[in-house]
């Protein structure tokens, strides 16, 4: 995390300073940056149907709504994808939380309603929790992209959740106390744009309204604001020192800087390192679900294969049992010709 610094518009106040904050997260090609724009009410994050993912570090972006209410929106890579490298997640979660500033008002998870919910997001919204804890699922909105495939099949989000809703997304919607909301990112609509926006921006509400006001904040955010304060008060120190030349008050602040830096590397690593251990432990959930799942297929097939022979053997039991019954019929039918 080399070049990070502390500006001048950190705010060392209460999250009530009226600026609130929502983090997008989700599986790569579910459409974060897309949802990002309809937010924004403009082009801000890069956005293109790509497996591999447009976003490629944390950005944040800030508008003003209507009613005067400033909204910073993180766009993040895929974090929790489980091809990304642990290093690169540990330093860009860090990254994350330092744009949160104050904390985060609302997590937004990004699902698709064109692609299944597959147990791999599932495992990721299980990492996020084992690594932010349980709390964060009070923060939690659902964001179901791709609104205008089920448009076009005349279908409501209610419809696609009771037609092809898993057990686990089920578990999942509960657990965030049913806060989910549908997103058309094609539609030029604007009355579209405008209902959709204002859905989410009232769960948003909602959220902030039943945590007590109060933004998601943890022990690393309490870190890194201290690690932050400190700079700033070192910072302005230096600056007041008198009888040193600039030479030396450069260097004073460019080993504070690197004392910054220092920390934040070290918050990475522990992040890295839990992140590990979390993955792992879901990396081998998933492996011996998998080896289960193949089991039971094989199970499934060879039990399949045994039905098959038995149909067979009957089957041909059968029609030696009609042969004979055949032959029979024919020598009886013979002897009564013998006879007349």
């Amino acid at each position: 995390m080399g070049g990070s610094s502390i500006d001048d518009e950190w705010e060392f106040t209460s999250a009530a300073n009226g600026v609130r904050t929502v983090v997008l997260v989700g599986r790569t090609g579910n459409g974060k940056s897309a949802t990002g724009n309809s937010i924004l009410r403009e082009k801000a994050f890069r956005s293109m149907s790509s497996s591999a993912g447009v976003t490629s570090i944390c950005e944040l972006r800030t508008t003003v709504l209507e009613d005067g209410q400033i909204l910073n929106v993180i766009d993040t890579p895929g974090l929790f994808d489980f091809s990304a490298e642990p290093e690169f997640i540990g330093q860009e979660i860090v990254n994350c939380i330092n744009m949160a500033k104050d904390g985060i008002h609302a997590v937004l998870v990004v699902l698709s309603v064109r692609s299944r919910f597959s147990r791999e997001e599932e495992a990721a919204i299980e990492s996020l929790q084992k690594l932010f804890g349980s709390k964060i699922s009070n923060y939690m909105i659902v964001v179901f992209t791709g609104g205008d495939d089920l448009e076009e099949n005349d279908e409501t989000l209610d419809d696609y959740l009771g037609r092809d809703c898993p057990a686990p997304l089920k578990n999942i919607l509960e657990m965030c106390g049913n806060r989910r909301v549908l997103f058309d990112n094609k539609t030029k609509d604007k009355s579209q744009k405008a209902e959709q926006l204002q859905q989410l921006l009232f769960l948003v509400n909602e959220v902030v309204k039943n945590n007590g006001g109060k933004p998601y904040t943890d022990a690393l955010f309490v870190e890194l604001k201290k690690g932050a304060i400190k700079l700033r008060d070192q910072t302005a120190e230096v600056n007041s020192l008198e009888g040193y030349s600039k030479q030396e008050i450069s260097e004073l602040k460019e080993q504070m800087q690197k004392s910054y830096e220092d920390q934040l590397k070290r918050i990475a690593e522990m992040v890295e390192s839990k992140l590990k251990e979390t993955t792992f432990r879901l990396e081998q959930q998933l492996a011996e679900e998998q080896a289960a799942r193949l089991k039971a297929e094989a199970s499934a097939q060879e039990a399949q294969m045994r039905s098959n022979d038995e149909i067979r053997k009957l089957r041909e039991h059968l029609e030696r049992a009609q042969r004979e019954t055949d032959a029979l019929k024919k020598q009886a039918e013979g002897g009564k010709c013998a006879i007349l």
